[in-house]
């Protein structure tokens, strides 16, 4: 049976160029939609594995929380840009447009997600 951060790591891998995905979000579709702290923490960690998209992983309001995790502070951002999301400054934050740039992934995601859980 798959452990919770190595759902993550396949969630994770399924947000698609150029789209971001939240914390709570990975969360939830790992089936543990109250552990988004538990989802940075993996990150931080690399517990979900080293080639992990974590620059599309952002916070609820969507601002780049995951500085720590890069080898410096401003690499999510580029790795961002680079991907055609627009980052801008919010007076505090690096913020990404969640409506404009966010994963809707669908319950065919959630189901081809949950198979990919099983195979393993």
């Amino acid at each position: 049976m798959m452990n919770f951060y190595e759902k993550m790591g396949i969630v994770c891998n399924a947000i698609p160029y150029g789209k971001v995905a939240t914390y709570g979000q990975i969360a939830l579709l790992c089936g543990k939609p109250k552990n988004s702290r538990q989802v940075g923490y993996g990150l931080r960690e690399n517990l979900a594995g080293d080639d992990v998209p974590a620059h599309r992983v952002v916070n609820s309001k969507g601002e780049l929380s995951g500085a720590v995790h890069f080898e410096f502070p401003t690499l999510q951002k580029m790795l961002l840009q680079e991907e055609g999301v627009e980052v801008s400054w919010n007076g505090t934050h690096w913020t990404v447009d969640l409506k404009k740039y966010g994963w809707k992934n669908t319950m065919e995601d959630a189901y081809l997600l949950k198979e990919k859980f099983e195979e393993f």
